[in-house]
């Protein structure tokens, strides 16, 4: 048995500095508030979810809080739901509790099994995991649909829902407005056992799709038009990707994802602000079927916050459609979307988004986050991970006209640098090799026939150190017909290689990215850039296409170092003065390098 660490061992000072760390929110204060009075600490869990009598039998939960991630699969997660997931898996494994992963499958029509895959590589990409002792399965609301009638038929017995025959504009108008309160059904008054014959009707497919709901009694006159009688199933045939064809009534998702939370014993339900006006249905919903026995005691608690709000960006699945389905991205992976799998692709990190959701915390307030603090986390995390290595993006020639005489006809000089600068600590930094010649490829900025004021790189009559190699003098150009700059000309100074006792014998003001002709390898680059040009390209009801981005994606042909043409799919570089970038995890090959930019190195939007 180990023995617990002292307080004053520097492994609990670190611990102790840690958890300070961790910036506090209100969801943090509530969860330690219900731990230190044990709101939840008589709480039962039979090792699946279940009803009251399931969870009596059981054991004594041993997670001490239980929160839930519960996506409806009907696309694919985007930043906002990273923030969300990070947040729920985040908050249980900090408080000692479990996170469960559930689908909240009540809507077959938009369904499908590819989202329900793609959200699962979503969170476990990230991070994160919902196993449990005994099950390692997500939970998924249409193994709850035989309860969930159930409720309804008990909330129809006990005299809190009717089966109302309407049409939906009927019933719209007679809700009534925040000014007005509604009138009631005319079908408001039934009988409990006429309306679960009817229900029942319904149920056994006897009737048309939208010819009547279920509807909870409350009360038409409230102030929250959510409580005006909300509907809580409804008539809709249509295949479900899990239970088939045995239904042709589905549960609402008002009325689905409070029992969803009770059966999974949920203790913190967390959910962003446009449901805050439903909670007083769900707190009504857990107390009824809570008095009917239905449902164990104490009731999941639901907590709204902020949905994030990041500039230049979308995040309205419809929306997100829409660019697929116009063609005016080639994907829901596209490297410019703001979904996980095109962030993935783009090479983000699951530790960025991570680092990104702590930073932007959680309020009760909506605002606006700016981009750049998502790229921000990306170079923060890419810095000390990512390996070094020159490419040249808008090649020309550089020819050295004295190589030959100097270090040999043919001689290709074998060179070295770091991939990593700054090494973690107690290890060496694995080392690129490449080789100079007479010929290397630069970048086409990096020469000035005329120089402008302070400009240090190459231009006639001036020096500059090419990187991890020697020192050079340039000593013109030459053109072609239309007077377009086709070689740059310098000669090497002998005896000035980088590393060598001679390479600080010749001063220079720049040093030089370059790939040499000889070892170089060409290679696609995706220059990506943000997709709109507008901060909020969709708010007010602007209609975001018009604020694409033309220039979002620019492809170029580019000229990489031997190390880089040897990456794998997802490896990710600092491609040295340029940015970070990421081999593609669709399009990369061996023998046909595909980089994608992932982030510049410092943020130069709108500069």
């Amino acid at each position: 048995m180990s023995t617990p660490t002292p307080a004053n061992t520097p492994a609990a000072a670190a611990a102790a500095a840690q958890e300070a760390a961790k910036p506090s929110n209100f969801l943090r204060q509530i969860i330690e508030n219900d731990l230190e009075k044990g709101t939840y600490a008589n709480r039962r869990w039979a090792g699946s979810p279940g009803d009251a009598a399931h969870h009596a039998a059981g054991q004594p939960d041993p997670a001490k809080i239980r929160t839930r991630f519960p996506p409806e699969p009907n696309g694919y997660l985007h930043v906002g739901h990273a923030k969300s997931i990070c947040l729920n898996f985040g908050l249980a494994r900090d408080y000692g509790g479990v996170c469960h992963l559930r689908f909240d499958d009540t809507n077959p029509e938009k369904e499908d099994q590819e989202y329900v895959n793609s959200i699962i590589d979503a969170v476990k990409w990230l991070g994160f995991d919902w196993a449990q002792p005994g099950n390692d399965q997500p939970y998924q609301a249409s193994d709850y649909f035989d309860f969930m009638y159930r409720a309804a038929e008990y909330l129809i017995e006990a005299g809190h829902a009717y089966v109302d025959e309407q049409t939906a504009e009927q019933m719209r108008v007679n809700r009534g407005d925040f000014g007005k309160p509604g009138v009631d059904s005319p079908y408001r008054s039934r009988t409990p056992a006429e309306n679960l014959a009817r229900f029942r009707e319904m149920r056994d497919g006897r009737h048309e799709d939208g010819s009547m709901v279920l509807r909870a009694k409350i009360d038409m006159a409230s102030p929250n038009i959510n409580m005006r009688d909300p509907a809580i199933y409804r008539i809709r045939r249509a295949t479900h990707h899990h239970t088939g064809d045995k239904w042709c009534i589905y549960p609402m998702y008002t009325f689905a994802h409070p029992i969803e939370d009770a059966l999974e014993q949920i203790t913190h339900s967390i959910c962003t602000l446009e449901f805050e006006d439903q909670r007083p249905f769900y707190d009504w919903l857990m107390e009824r079927l809570i008095e009917g026995g239905l449902l164990a005691a104490p009731a999941p608690r639901q907590y709204e916050f902020a949905r994030l709000n990041l500039t230049y960006v979308i995040t309205s699945k419809r929306k997100l459609a829409q660019l697929v389905y116009d063609h005016k991205v080639s994907g829901w992976d596209d490297p410019r979307m703001p979904t996980i799998v095109g962030l993935r692709r783009r090479g983000y990190t699951p530790a960025a988004l991570q680092m990104f959701a702590e930073r932007i915390g959680v309020t009760k307030s909506d605002s606006w986050i700016d981009y750049g603090t998502l790229e921000g986390c990306l170079r923060e995390d890419l810095e000390a991970k990512a390996h070094r290595g020159m490419a040249v993006i808008n090649p020309v020639k550089l020819v050295l006209t004295n190589w030959d005489e100097v270090m040999g006809a043919g001689h290709l000089e074998p060179c070295s640098l770091p991939a990593l600068p700054h090494p973690p600590e107690g290890t060496e930094s694995p080392v690129r090799h490449f080789t100079i010649g007479k010929e290397v490829w630069i970048e086409r900025e990096d020469f000035e026939e005329v120089p402008p004021k302070g400009y240090k790189r190459l231009f006639p009559g001036n020096k500059v150190r090419l990187k991890g190699g020697y020192v050079i003098e340039c000593t013109g150009c030459t053109k072609d017909a239309d007077g377009n700059i086709t070689e740059v000309l310098a000669t090497v100074v002998p005896d000035t290689k980088s590393g060598t006792p001679g390479a600080d014998s010749v001063k220079v003001k720049a040093a030089i990215t370059w790939v040499g002709v000889a070892d170089g390898v060409s290679a696609e680059v995706r220059m990506y850039d943000r997709l709109f040009l507008d901060a909020q390209p969709d708010a007010g009801g602007k209609d975001f296409i018009e604020s694409l981005n033309p220039n979002s994606l620019k492809v170029v042909t580019a000229i990489v170092e031997p190390s880089l043409a040897n990456a794998k799919p997802d490896d990710k570089f600092q491609f040295e003065r340029h940015g970070y970038f990421v081999a593609d995890r669709v399009d990369h090959a061996a023998g046909k390098p595909v980089f994608n930019l992932a982030v510049g190195l410092k943020d130069s939007w709108g500069k």
